[in-house]
């Protein structure tokens, strides 16, 4: 074991050393999923953006086996994630150029949700509490960290739904032992084809899960129909930059560094903040509004290296499996990709229109910050 891991040690810290503190300019290029690696027993494919239109989103089909590589590498490296990090299987969101101690990381990813529902402008405790989500869905919510924070700030009911049996089973353990088994549930069920009736939520909440959608527009579709009349859809992603208006396509090296990312991680097609924003225009959904923000995870990618180069970390993710240990030694392409603009950390929030309303004027045009 200690051979192993000094071995993974030194490929890590080759791959990876921090030497200097983050500045502005550089914090925009660091900002990847901390979330387990994917693995990939299929054959190696392209990997394309999605068309200007979103014909293309409805016409993906799922590759063979991702649902069940996607459960059983969450099955495999939640417990890891958990024992170093905490429930909170995403990043945390700092002031632009912070530099964060070890200490800071835990606070940063409240702070996520947080600044998620401050952008959507999900009323909080001080605003009217008949406004305030009663409930919420948390579509690919890890071990429910979100889920449990959510009920506990608006006293909602909240439902979580993940493919992983081991992350399900974990949420409702934790939701058992904070007390919180009334209000915080969480079962198997794919975010495509979901177990709950039209209008259910006031709150859609989809916090780092919609890079595993095989299907852009099935997936945002989905969040539409879950929600209630008027109620809010909050999507926090990994996305590919936006293409310019001369462009039909990313570039060929731009392309082949996520083909890469995509054997290693286990992930279908990527899309771009502005596909997103295309979707949810063509389900006439209202108030939407996207930004990126990755700029302000830059401090917790960096983190997440140093926590693997520790002896805890090491030892764990040798015991974790090849598909972990795969996965961490890609994680300098993801860190390429940042740097070179390519991969981005954004935010897409939207609102379903109340009940139709004959002869009502059509929403206003999305914003983009």
């Amino acid at each position: 074991m200690a051979n192993s891991a000094a071995l993974l040690h030194s490929l890590l810290s080759t791959a990876w050393t921090p030497r200097r503190r983050l500045d502005r300019a550089s914090a925009t290029r660091l900002a990847p999923s901390p979330g387990p690696p994917c693995r990939s027993r299929r054959p190696a494919r392209s990997v394309r953006p999605m068309a200007s239109s979103t014909t293309a989103a409805r016409a993906d089909a799922a590759p063979p086996g991702l649902k069940e590589g996607i459960a059983g590498l969450y099955d495999e490296s939640s417990g890891l994630w958990e024992s170093i990090w905490g429930e909170h299987m995403h990043h945390g969101f700092y002031d632009s150029g912070e530099a964060a101690s070890m200490s800071d990381h835990r606070r940063a990813q409240i702070r996520m949700i947080e600044e998620a529902l401050a952008f959507a402008a999900v009323p909080g405790k001080q605003h009217d509490p008949t406004n305030k989500p009663k409930t919420i869905v948390d579509v690919g919510c890890g071990i429910g960290g979100s889920s449990r924070y959510l009920a506990n700030k608006y006293g909602a009911q909240c439902s979580g739904i993940t493919l992983s049996p081991v992350q399900a089973e974990r949420g409702n353990a934790l939701a058992a032992a904070q007390g919180l088994s009334d209000k915080a549930s969480f079962q198997v069920a794919d975010a495509l084809e979901q177990p709950f009736p039209d209008g259910q939520f006031d709150l859609v909440w989809s916090m780092e899960s919609g890079e595993h959608m095989p299907n852009k527009q099935k997936f945002v579709s989905e969040l539409a129909r879950v929600a209630a009349p008027g109620g809010t859809i909050i999507i926090v992603t990994w996305c590919h930059r936006n293409l310019a208006p001369s462009e039909d396509s990313l570039k060929p090296d731009e392309l082949n560094l996520l083909k890469k990312i995509c054997d290693a991680y286990y992930l279908p097609d990527w899309c771009s903040p502005s596909d997103y924003v295309k979707i949810a225009e063509s389900l006439s959904l209202e108030d939407i509004k996207t930004a990126d923000w990755s700029e302000n995870v830059a401090p917790f990618w960096p983190a997440v290296i140093q926590s693997a180069l520790t002896w805890k970390g090491l030892t764990s993710l040798l015991r974790s499996g090849w598909k972990t240990i795969k996965g961490a030694l890609v994680m300098p392409l993801m860190i390429q990709g940042y740097k070179k603009g390519l991969i981005k950390f954004s935010i897409i929030t939207c609102r379903k229109p109340q009940a139709a309303i004959e002869g009502e004027p059509e929403a206003a045009s999305p914003s983009v910050e």
